[in-house]
């Protein structure tokens, strides 16, 4: 794990994380989960629920560029920062 790249974002407990497989392994895009879920469904497999509803095990994490879910970006863009929520 000390390979993976973290991304840290504002206090707003969210971070992006991949779905969509696509045939080649690789997510087509990422979405915002509660980063206090990432650890725990790396490790033991739990589904988490992105911003935009969508659920899932985190399996990737993102690289820079990569595509976000316009949904969760905009979700995401209307947080305030440090909120808990």
């Amino acid at each position: 794990m000390d390979d993976m790249a973290t991304q840290v974002l504002p206090d707003v407990e969210t971070r992006p994380e991949g779905t969509d497989s696509t045939g080649t392994d690789e997510p087509k895009m990422f979405h915002y989960v509660k980063k206090n879920r990432i650890a725990e469904s790396a490790v033991l497999g739990n589904m988490v629920q992105a911003l935009c509803g969508e659920t899932f095990p985190v399996t990737r994490s993102p690289k820079p560029g990569s595509p976000v879910c316009p949904d969760c970006k905009k979700i995401f863009d209307g947080l305030r920062p440090g909120g808990d929520d």
